[in-house]
């Protein structure tokens, strides 16, 4: 099998159990077995676990920053419709692995390693895209700075949150996901 269509089957097996049970769960040993390889085969080609993760939290991670860059270069002109934009490109992103979320999100994550580092830079993208779009529709309501800040968090933990319920519900398509979280902030928007 040619290297790259390896490492790629290698990090469909490391996204999926890191996804599933967590980093402090996971052993080589499990990818390998989800991989149909050897464990020895793992390490040549990502060299640790913690190698093994950063590689399958890049991969994850990208493809959520980039479906929300892609969603914030057409923006509508309704604040609601920009939301609604980008939880339409998280679910899209996450289509076909929704799991992708806790890659990124895991908190079994040792303090003070690279793994860590490296799941905080897609973090840290992640809610400065949340920032970009929150300031550019809201910052003429809210001028505090503290208040942008405060609505950033909610938005954040939000669309984990979203993503954490759709979880519990995996027959739930990423296009009914979208619609479902389109009803809500619609109905949020103007009860009654």
């Amino acid at each position: 099998m040619p290297r790259a269509e390896r490492e790629s089957q290698i990090l469909d097996a490391a996204r999926y159990e890191f996804g599933t049970r967590g980093y402090a769960l996971v052993h080589v040993a499990d990818v390998a077995a989800r991989a149909g390889i050897s464990k020895p085969l793992v390490y040549e080609y990502f060299g640790s676990k913690e190698g093994l993760h950063a590689a399958a939290c890049a991969l994850a991670g990208a493809r959520i920053v980039d479906g929300i860059a892609t969603a914030m270069t057409s923006w509508a002109d309704e604040p609601i419709d920009r939301g609604i934009a980008v939880l339409r490109a998280v679910f899209a992103a996450l289509a076909d692995r929704p799991h992708d979320w806790n890659v990124v999100f895991d908190s079994s994550l040792p303090r003070g390693s690279d793994v860590l580092e490296t799941a905080k830079t897609f973090r840290r993208r992640l809610v400065g895209q949340a920032a970009h779009g929150i300031g550019s529709s809201y910052g003429a309501a809210l001028s505090d700075p503290l208040d942008l800040s405060a609505l950033v968090r909610m938005w954040t933990a939000t669309v984990g949150a979203l993503v954490d319920w759709w979880l519990q519900y995996p027959e739930t398509t990423p296009d009914e996901m979208a619609a479902r979280t389109e009803r809500i902030l619609r109905a949020l928007q103007s009860p009654g």
